[in-house]
């Protein structure tokens, strides 16, 4: 059902969006889910102290109240605080907003009720982006989207409106980066890569950190995963970094909708030049960094600390974000990354002897090879990266696993992988880092791995040696081999004579079908 709501107010959102760029459009759109979001949940709690009020059984009865006395109290901001609802004053509540809704300065009205809503909350100051009353929407559609967005939300419930909001927002996330394609991926980054992501670093407890964070992304997908283990959002605690403006407030919107308590440093900055969080040491690290940025470079960083294993070359971000994860892991911490599949092989300037330097400093724990197609901005074939900083099992080894044809096509320029895949490559990590090397066995696509097996064509555990042998090149491709021949598979010689007789058959039967066709139309009085 839910399913079916988010279509239809995507539908109908992007009905409304007229001829306004989808880029401009979002932030319009997410602003909004946001202060409904507020709102909603202000006003759930206010329910339920009216009821509470009037109670003789409850702590919070308010014995020979008077409307004027009940109305008072329903306003003291403590109550609501407390349980960390947003204060929302009475100015800028969605009632309001919606009663006004068909007036010419709707725009206008909407701005100054998100000025009023960071003034009285400081944990909002700068994350609310106030460009309503500019935007170049045609007459009355910002009043209509007002309208649908007041749909959004069921009950008193604040635990199910934040969730059905909360999925709301997240799954617009992801149709405006599919409407705006190149440029929507900066800011969102697939949700089966982070599921993958997230299942094989298991991150359930600590500091979790991502230090280019998008929109969030990372971190609701990390929320997910822990409730749905049993754990507490509490045994967590979120840092993030971004360093566009616009997309650091689309983050902490996305996490404040879902209750998470988040650090994303004091402003949106640079992660090299500008480090928010110079002295976090984390437990887990998830990113999805840029792809061999070219413009990272600042003289300031020559010689920093976070180049443990060689100066990363100025033409190419990529080794940065490796070291720049591994200084920021605690001694027991691991990082996941997602990196374009050149960071597995260049040799250009120094890259190849960072990659060296990590390979024998033992901190490359597993790589993966994705599928192409998974990203909405690039075609450029990727990969994922786990970082370990101090291995307790496998030392020595690394594991590698190609999952380049596991994906599933799901539009026409679209791939993403499925949670059956996602299952089978979490339960092959685990397994591998729990069990000691074992004998090459097949195993069907979709299992999950109880006990760890080097599978040809999907997985290998790979010694420190052997990878020296091969130049350092971390490409799974190169260690996992080809994929086992079914033993009913027949042979490639007998295979191709049985095609090649196969298309002379079907050849000779057209050759027939072609001469039939001829008679035909030659007893029509047709010449050929």
């Amino acid at each position: 059902m839910l399913d079916d709501i988010k279509k239809t107010l995507w539908a109908t959102a992007d009905k409304l969006r007229a001829n306004i760029d989808a880029a401009e459009y979002k932030h319009l759109v997410l602003g909004l889910i946001f202060v409904k979001y507020v709102s909603d949940t202000f006003a759930a709690r206010r329910a339920e102290l009216e009821r509470r009020f009037a109670d003789k059984a409850d702590d919070y009865f308010l014995p020979d109240s008077t409307p004027e006395l009940l109305a008072a109290e329903l306003e003291d901001r403590d109550y609501y605080t407390e349980v960390n609802v947003f204060w929302v004053p009475e100015t800028a509540r969605w009632e309001a907003l919606r009663a006004a809704a068909k007036q010419s300065d709707i725009g206008k009205r909407i701005d100054e009720a998100l000025v009023v809503i960071e003034a009285e909350n400081p944990k909002l100051k700068g994350i609310l982006d106030k460009r309503y009353a500019r935007a170049q929407l045609p007459d009355g559609k910002l009043g209509e989207l007002v309208d649908l967005i007041s749909t959004i939300g069921f009950g008193d419930d604040p635990g199910k409106a934040r969730d059905v909001l909360g999925q709301v927002y997240e799954y617009f996330l992801g149709q405006f980066a599919s409407a705006e394609g190149k440029k929507g991926g900066q800011f969102y980054t697939p949700a089966s890569i982070v599921k993958t992501l997230v299942a094989v670093l298991a991150p359930h407890h600590g500091k979790v950190y991502d230090p280019c964070c998008g929109s969030g992304g990372m971190f609701v997908q990390s929320e997910k995963f822990i409730e749905s283990h049993g754990g507490k959002l509490g045994d967590v605690a979120i840092f993030g970094q971004e360093s566009n403006p616009t997309t650091w407030r689309l983050a902490a919107m996305n996490l404040a909708i879902r209750g998470i308590d988040f650090n994303l440093g004091r402003e949106p900055a640079d992660t090299f030049t500008k480090n928010q969080h110079p002295d976090l040491r984390a437990d887990f690290i998830l990113a999805n960094p840029p792809f061999n940025i070219s413009d990272w470079w600042h003289g300031s960083l020559t010689g920093d600390p976070r180049w443990e294993f060689g100066d990363p070359p100025a033409g190419n971000a990529n080794y940065a974000w490796l070291q720049h994860m591994l200084y920021h892991l605690k001694p027991t911490g691991r990082a996941g990354i997602v990196l374009a599949n050149g960071s597995m092989s260049s040799s250009q300037n120094s890259e190849g002897d960072i990659r060296r330097a990590m390979v024998d400093a033992d901190v490359v724990e597993v790589m993966i090879a994705l599928p192409g197609q998974l990203f909405f901005n690039t075609q450029i074939p990727a990969c994922l990266w786990f970082l370990a900083k101090k291995k307790t099992t496998r030392k020595g080894e690394v594991l590698f696993i190609d999952a380049r044809k596991l994906g599933t096509m799901i539009s026409r320029v679209q791939t993403e992988l499925t949670d059956e895949v996602i299952d089978r490559i979490a339960g092959t990590v685990a397994a591998w880092r729990n069990s000691s090397p074992r004998p090459q066995a097949g195993e069907g696509q979709g299992e999950r791995v109880s006990e760890y097996q080097d599978t040809p064509g999907y997985c290998r555990s790979v010694k420190l040696a052997e990878i020296a042998e091969h130049g350092h090149v971390l490409t799974p491709g190169r260690y996992v081999g080809a994929e086992a021949v079914e033993d009913n598979d027949e042979a490639f010689a007998d295979k191709m004579q049985s095609l090649t007789e196969k298309l002379g058959e079907q050849m000779a039967k057209g050759a027939e079908l072609d001469q039939l066709i001829r008679q035909k139309l030659g007893g029509l009085g047709y010449e050929f």
